[in-house]
C-alpha cells in the first residue's frame, strides 16, 4: 500500500480554523487560544519532526508548501508554527536522544514553544547576547533580558539561548517557571497577532537536563537555530505573495474605471505580471532549498539564505504592488493586502535582515572564487 501522505487534510483544517477570521485577529493582535493548540495538537506546527517522536516525519518540500498555504490564510499563525518548528529543530539538533524524547512528543502533541535570541543590545549580531546559563549543583540558573520573541505570549516552553560555560546553549525554560516575566509587545507592526513579547528571566531555575548543546560557539548554535526560521520565512513570503496575487486579480477583474475592468488597463496588467513573477521566483528558490534539505546537500545553508533572502524582498515588493493595485480598496486595517504589506516588511527584518543576509552571500561567494584558485 503507499504510504500515505503525512499531511493529508492539513490545508482543509487550516482554513476551517481561520475562515474569515485573520483580519480581526490582526485588529485585536491576538489568536484564539484554540486556533494554535489544535495545530500543535496534530502536530502541524512541527511537521516535520519524526515519526519516532510523535511527529508526522514531513519533507521539507511538503512542509514548507504547508507553511505557504498558513503564509497565505494568516501571517500571524505562521509566525507561530516558524516558532514552533524552530524550537523541535533546536531540540532534533542539539538535544541529547532522551531529550528528543522529552521535548519533541509534548510539541506535537499539543505544547507550544517559542525560542529566545534577540536582546536589546544583540539583533543583527548575536554574538552580542548577555543572557546567562550558569551551573547551580544539578540545575542551572538563567538570567536575562529576550526582546521581540515571537510566540512567547502563547508558549509553554521558551527555548532561551545564551551563555553557558566557555560558549554558548540553549535551554528550555517552562514560561509558568518563576523569575519568567512574558511581556507582549504592544501595537506590533506586522503579525500582530503572532504573540511578540519580551521576556525576563530573573534568577530562572531549571534542571541542568534542560540545557541543550552546552558549550558550543554561539555562532554556530544561533547558525543551526536560525536555519530552519529562515526556511520556514521563506515559504511563509510565499504565501503572502499568493494571497496578494489571489487578492489584485480578483481586484482588478470586477473593478471598471475609464470604461473597462482595471485589467484591461496596461499598466495595472503591469502590476498583475510583476506580482506573479515575484510568486513563482520565490516559490521556486523556497523549493530548491528545501529540496538541499531533503537531500542533506552541502549547498543546503547558502540556499536556505538565498530562499529568505529573495523571498522576504519579493513579498514586500510584490504587497506594496499589490496595495498599488487595490488602491483605496486596501486603504483600511485588516485587509489582506494591507496585512501583506506590514508582514512582509517584517519578514525583511526578522532571522537575519536583508543585509544580513546580504553579507552572508557576498562571503559565500568570495569564499567559492577562493576556493577555486587554490583547487
Amino acid at each position: 500500500m503507499p504510504r500515505p501522505e503525512p499531511l493529508a487534510g492539513a490545508r482543509e483544517l487550516v482554513d476551517r480554523l481561520v475562515g474569515d477570521r485573520a483580519a480581526d485577529w490582526d485588529r485585536d493582535a491576538l489568536l484564539p487560544a484554540g486556533v494554535p493548540r489544535e495545530l500543535a495538537a496534530a502536530g502541524l506546527l512541527c511537521a516535520e519532526v519524526p515519526a519516532e517522536y510523535g511527529g508526522l516525519g514531513a519533507t521539507s518540500l511538503a512542509n514548507g508548501a504547508f507553511t505557504a498555504h498558513v503564509g497565505s490564510r494568516c501571517s500571524s499563525l505562521r509566525s507561530v508554527m516558524t516558532s514552533q518548528g524552530m524550537a523541535a529543530w533546536t531540540v532534533q539538533r542539539l538535544g541529547s536522544r532522551s531529550q528528543r524524547a522529552q521535548y519533541l512528543p509534548a510539541l506535537t502533541r499539543g505544547r507550544l514553544a517559542a525560542v529566545a535570541f534577540s536582546e536589546p543590545e544583540a539583533g543583527s549580531d548575536l554574538s552580542a547576547i548577555t543572557a546567562t546559563i550558569e551551573p547551580d549543583g544539578d540545575d542551572v540558573v538563567v538570567r536575562g533580558h529576550k526582546v521581540w520573541t515571537t510566540a512567547a505570549r502563547y508558549a509553554d516552553l521558551i527555548v532561551v539561548v545564551g551563555r553557558y560555560r566557555s560558549g554558548a546553549a540553549a535551554v528550555v525554560v517552562p514560561a509558568t517557571a518563576d523569575g519568567v516575566t512574558v511581556t507582549p509587545v504592544p501595537q506590533p507592526s506586522g503579525c500582530r497577532a503572532a504573540g511578540h513579547a519580551d521576556v525576563r528571566l530573573d534568577g530562572v531555575r531549571v534542571p541542568g537536563s534542560a540545557v541543550l548543546g552546552g558549550g558550543q560557539p554561539i555562532g554556530m548554535l544561533v547558525t543551526a537555530a536560525l536555519a530552519y526560521g529562515r526556511m520556514s520565512v521563506a515559504w511563509g513570503c510565499v504565501g503572502i505573495l499568493q494571497a496578494c496575487v489571489d487578492a489584485a486579480a480578483e481586484h482588478a477583474r470586477t473593478r471598471t474605471q475609464f470604461g473597462k475592468v482595471l485589467a484591461e488597463h496596461q499598466l495595472v496588467g503591469r502590476h498583475l505580471a510583476n506580482l506573479l513573477t515575484a510568486r513563482q521566483v520565490a516559490t521556486l528558490v523556497c523549493e530548491h532549498a528545501s529540496r538541499c534539505w531533503d537531500s542533506a546537500s552541502p549547498e543546503q545553508v547558502i540556499a536556505t539564505v538565498v530562499a529568505k533572502q529573495v523571498s522576504a524582498t519579493q513579498a514586500a515588493h510584490g504587497a506594496a504592488t499589490a496595495v498599488q493595485v487595490l488602491g483605496s480598496a486596501a486603504a483600511h486595517d485588516g485587509h489582506v493586502v494591507t496585512r501583506g504589506y506590514r508582514d512582509a516588511k517584517l519578514m525583511e527584518l526578522i532571522e537575519g535582515s536583508t543585509e544580513i543576509c546580504q553579507l552572508i552571500l557576498a562571503d559565500h561567494v568570495v569564499s567559492s572564487a577562493r576556493r577555486k584558485v587554490t583547487q
